[in-house]
């Protein structure tokens, strides 16, 4: 029988090479895309039952007993994560039907969307250091492939930047694995941790900590590693920038809070409390950039950076509160991001600019699309009972307990910026003068909304039922407290 916990990584690979022989038959490749994903959802959902009956789920390829083969492990924390993300990837591949344009269709873009989530799906799931970065590597060839595919020039542009600063920050990975390597003797993740905890974490290893820091910061987009972000992000079409804000900087924090929840967790005096430094750093100059930009996509890639921060900030806290708040919190930008990226991608598409200057009063022509964004809008500011409520109270209530009454202020005044920043983009565009914009009749908007609908009701039931999220979000945050919970699951205790 097929180990559950493999199926969200084989499905998307079989698929993209399936895909490759349907290159030019557009609809073909659309339908089996789309049936591919949901397929992975559907298995990710069953592999969280199975996980909330059965507990921790772990497979030893080529029958390797770990920790000396390579091991794929699935706790409620990835579990989610993978669910999370394969949902996301089917609503983008829903909304490119209509929106990517057959010319980059014919270009393999649908195959490379799967290779995508093989890398992301892959990075949710192993239990190998070295394994990690290996399908970080996945997902981000991909990602090199679609922010230039169609190949206008700010994509060709922003790819040479993003191409460096991930080339670059994939050596520092392996330096940082190659270090962690000899002084533990080992890849297996729960083996490290095991390792590292006999040893007490000596002061070499929080400098260790502090380079796979950079490493995920750099991928997360942390400051001061997040000048690469807003230029890469901007540069491609709407479903690419949904697909990767939603998704690849979250590849990233989900690393940090792997790694500094399982290794290095002995010493939370230097590493964790430069973690907070840095997250409320990150808060602070990316709600400073969203208010002052008045291009759309801008102030949402923006609002990415204050997410990020957020969520930083409460694995750098690191009680059960604020863990919980940032389990929630992913969850929760991760669907959003993707639906805001797709609405301005149809607001662009209906008046040919992203400055919410130019134009006014689209409401009157598209109320539904209106009344969507608002209700977006509220979701990531946090406004109860939407998705963003309950994670960010969370984490404000750990950094109080945490003895950090500054850096709760900071989380919970973060949402007015967070609201300021897009509601005035809500009033300007969508209020005013029904004569400032019009209907474009070569625009499928119903068609292009769908899935953007699909998003916002996960969104409103992710907040609305918190309660019954919360138990497992309580599971995936117990491993997270007890890391013997995963070391004696995947070492077989």
């Amino acid at each position: 029988m097929i180990n559950l916990l493999i199926l969200p990584i084989v499905i998307p690979l079989i698929t993209a090479v399936i895909l490759m022989f349907f290159a030019k038959k557009v609809i073909i490749q659309r339908w089996i895309s789309a049936i591919s994903m949901a397929g992975t959802f559907i298995a990710s959902l069953i592999l969280i039952y199975k996980i909330d009956h059965e507990g921790i789920q772990t497979l030893n390829l080529g029958s390797w007993p770990a920790p000396f083969g390579i091991t794929l492990v699935s706790d409620m924390l990835s579990a989610l994560l993978v669910t999370t993300g394969s949902f996301i990837a089917l609503c983008c591949i829903l909304y490119s039907f209509g929106t990517i344009g057959k010319a980059r269709e014919k270009y393999y873009y649908y195959s490379i969307v799967q290779f995508l989530m093989v890398g992301v799906n892959g990075a949710f799931t192993t239990g190998d250091i070295f394994n990690m970065f290996v399908f970080f590597e996945v997902m981000l060839m991909s990602s090199y492939v679609l922010i230039v595919i169609g190949g206008t020039k700010i994509q060709l542009r922003e790819s040479i930047k993003y191409l460096l600063v991930n080339v670059t920050s994939s050596a520092l990975f392996v330096i940082a694995v190659a270090y962690l390597y000899s002084m533990v003797g080992t890849l297996n993740m729960a083996h490290i941790s095991e390792r590292i905890a006999e040893a007490g974490q000596p002061g070499i290893m929080s400098v260790v900590a502090v380079l796979f820091l950079i490493v995920f910061g750099l991928k997360g987009g942390i400051f001061p590693l997040f000048f690469w972000l807003p230029g890469s992000y901007y540069a491609p079409p709407a479903p690419i920038m949904a697909l990767f804000g939603a998704l690849l900087t979250k590849v990233g924090v989900y690393s940090i809070l792997r790694t500094y929840t399982l290794f290095f967790h002995h010493d939370q005096g230097f590493t964790h409390e430069l973690l907070i430094v840095l997250s409320l750093i990150t808060i602070v100059l990316g709600a400073i950039a969203a208010i002052a930009y008045k291009d759309i996509k801008k102030i949402i890639i923006y609002n990415i950076v204050v997410a990020i921060g957020i969520i930083t900030y409460g694995i750098g806290t690191m009680n059960a509160d604020s863990l919980s708040g940032s389990v929630f919190y992913i969850i929760h930008d991760m669907i959003i991001k993707a639906a805001l990226f797709m609405i301005a991608g149809i607001i662009i598409a209906i008046t040919g600019t992203s400055n919410y200057q130019k134009f006014s009063g689209l409401i009157r022509h598209y109320p539904l699309l209106g009344w969507t964004f608002f209700l977006s809008i509220l979701a990531l500011a946090g406004i109860p009972p939407l998705s963003g409520f309950v994670g960010k109270i969370l984490i404000a209530s750990g950094g109080f307990a945490h003895g950090d009454v500054v850096g709760a202020l900071i989380i919970l005044f973060s949402s007015l910026f967070v609201l300021y920043s897009l509601m005035r983009v809500f009033i300007n565009s969508f209020w005013g003068d029904s004569t400032g914009s019009k209907v474009n009749p070569n625009i499928a908007v119903g068609k292009m909304l769908t899935p953007i609908i699909m998003l916002m009701i996960a969104s409103i039931s992710f907040g609305v039922f918190s309660e019954y999220v919360n138990m497992y979000i309580i599971q995936a945050v117990e491993v997270l407290m007890d890391p013997s919970l995963y070391i004696d699951a995947v070492l077989n205790k």
